[in-house]
């Protein structure tokens, strides 16, 4: 069969597209694509006599613009003066200096940095042989050591000693003493060995000394008794002359202190007044209750001038809520003390303490009663006391307790002990104008007895008692008497009603119990009875 392309070539059937021709430079002519749109042929197709692009490149860039020049005007502002091709102001520029060359450095400087003798060049190259510098022999312990024996023998830097012509030129070195043959620093080797010995054994010695006098001292401390026979207090007449608040602060500051107890994690604190010379200090029972039976706890006494120092416990008493510390400290300003007969309802006082641990709190105001009956029991505390107290309008808080009640002389009526407040749901009481002192004569001799090393007895008189009212009048009814007690040997039977005992009203079961509680066992006391229809005075003698 005959190849394909010896066929004559057929023209294009109807609706075949047309083949581009050919121009003479190989292109395409896009001019047989058109359609018959001679509009868009004119506009696209190249320029008559033009092949290749549609404009010649330039074979360089154009020449820039020339600078157009300036008009006369603006020559004259702006151009240089006139023979001045330089700078504007030529003949103003101010004359240089010459040029100078450096100094040369200090000495230290030149004999620390510069080129050892003979050398030219800082470092020797390698391979060459070490700088032969002459050194003066020297051991290295003496001040001119020529080589500092810490350093690598075989460096190629070594210390050099100074020549003598360079001392002079070194001015004053710290450190160094004058010893009149030449300069040196004194080194701890310089002391001979014999003199280093003596010092070290004398340094010894000393060390010695002040250990075994501090040894001595604190043995003697800790050893002095706790008690002491007679304690010796400075009782005063407080029927003197009233002194102002001011003079009573400064008077009764130094006897009252700060106590702080601390029992594990928990704690509180209080107020205490000195009362003896040899460390005695008197408080309330709940305040230290908490450390008595506690190995582990802490109790701090803090003075007026800001020292602290610790306690310990001489004795308490819960019957009346009473306790005697004992500090170790010299100089202890003892409290002056008074009398509770000298105090009558309307006597100016002050109340000395450390309410809401706020040390040095001074208050005042008036005895607003006296003998009032109440019940001692802290929370927290085996407290169980009750008492005549002195009532004051003079401002007691929380941490007043133990605190000094005092006079207008500064002597002192009692021990600030309780207060009555309307303490909301989970708050703290506050002071309403009503605190209770425990009287100056009951706490003294509470405290004489624990100083003497002696548990306090407390009187008693036999019997079980309640309160009782016909709505007029008030007393105490009694329920039953002890076989053998103070109660049934003075004649006293259940069912009699007592309203009065040594000439204080009785109200109440705790006002009997208070006037029993103040006196000791043997102390006799009258007591006004109603039996029956009738009514009479028995002398009961306390158990």
């Amino acid at each position: 069969m005959p190849n394909d392309d010896s066929r004559s070539p057929q023209p294009p059937t109807s609706g075949a597209p047309t083949p581009p021709s050919q121009s003479p430079n190989g292109q395409q002519d896009v001019s047989s694509h058109a359609t018959g749109d001679t509009a868009g042929s004119a506009a696209f197709s190249r320029p008559d006599g033009v092949q290749g692009s549609f404009t010649a490149r330039p074979s360089r860039p154009p020449a820039p613009p020339a600078a157009p020049r300036p008009s006369p005007e603006q020559a004259r502002v702006f151009g240089r003066p006139a023979g001045n091709a330089d700078s504007f102001n030529q003949q103003h520029r101010p004359p240089q200096p010459p040029h100078r060359p450096a100094a040369p450095p200090p000495v230290p400087y030149a004999k620390a940095f510069s080129r050892p003798q003979g050398a030219d060049d800082l470092q020797r190259r390698p391979g060459a042989a070490p700088y032969q510098i002459q050194l003066r022999e020297s051991p290295w312990w003496k001040p001119d050591a020529p080589r500092d024996p810490w350093r690598d023998p075989s460096a190629s830097a070594v210390l050099v000693a100074p020549s003598d012509g360079d001392e002079d030129e070194d001015s004053g070195d710290d450190g160094v003493v004058d010893t009149g043959e030449q300069k040196r620093r004194l080194r701890l080797g310089d002391l001979p060995l014999r003199i280093g010995a003596l010092l070290l054994a004398g340094a010894l010695f000393v060390a010695l000394a002040a250990g075994a006098t501090g040894f001595f001292l604190a043995k003697r401390a800790s050893e002095s008794p706790l008690t002491k026979p007679s304690p010796e207090y400075n009782t005063v007449d407080n029927t003197k002359e009233p002194s102002t608040i001011g003079e009573i602060a400064d008077k009764v500051q130094p006897s009252v202190v700060k106590i702080e107890v601390v029992v594990g994690s928990s704690g509180g604190s209080g107020s205490g007044v000195v009362i003896e010379e040899d460390g005695y200090i008197l408080t309330n029972n709940h305040v230290i209750s908490a450390a008595a039976d506690q190995p582990e706890a802490a109790i701090t006494v803090y003075y007026v001038d800001g020292s602290a120092s610790p306690a310990q416990i001489v004795g308490r008493d819960t019957a009346s809520d009473l306790a005697v510390l004992k500090v170790d400290k010299p100089g202890l300003v003892p409290i002056d003390i008074g009398k509770s007969g000298n105090v009558k309802v309307g006597d100016e006082v002050v109340a000395f303490g450390s309410p809401l641990g706020l040390a040095g709190t001074v208050t005042s105001g008036i005895v607003s009663a006296l003998n009032r009956p109440m019940h001692l029991g802290g929370e927290g505390s085996d407290t169980d006391a009750y008492i005549l107290a002195v009532q004051t309008d003079a401002s007691i808080n929380p941490g007043n307790s133990g605190g000094a009640l005092v006079d207008a002389q500064g002597a002192l009526i009692g021990i600030n002990s309780a207060i009555a407040s309307f303490a909301s749901a989970g708050g703290q009481a506050g002071s309403i104008g009503l605190g209770f002192a425990i009287p100056v004569d009951y706490a003294m001799s509470i405290a004489t007895s624990l100083i003497s090393g002696e548990q306090p007895q407390h009187g008693s008189l036999g019997l079980s008692a309640e309160s009782v009212t016909d709505g007029t009048n008030d007393g105490v009814r009694i329920v039953r008497v002890d076989p053998g007690g103070a109660a049934e040997q003075a004649g006293l039977a259940a069912k009699d009603i007592i309203v009065e005992a040594d000439g204080i009203k009785i109200g109440a079961v705790e006002d009997l119990l208070a006037v029993a509680n103040l006196r000791k066992p043997g102390d006799a006391i009258t007591v006004k009875v109603i039996s029956g229809n009738s009514e009479k005075d028995v002398q009961v003698t306390l158990g």
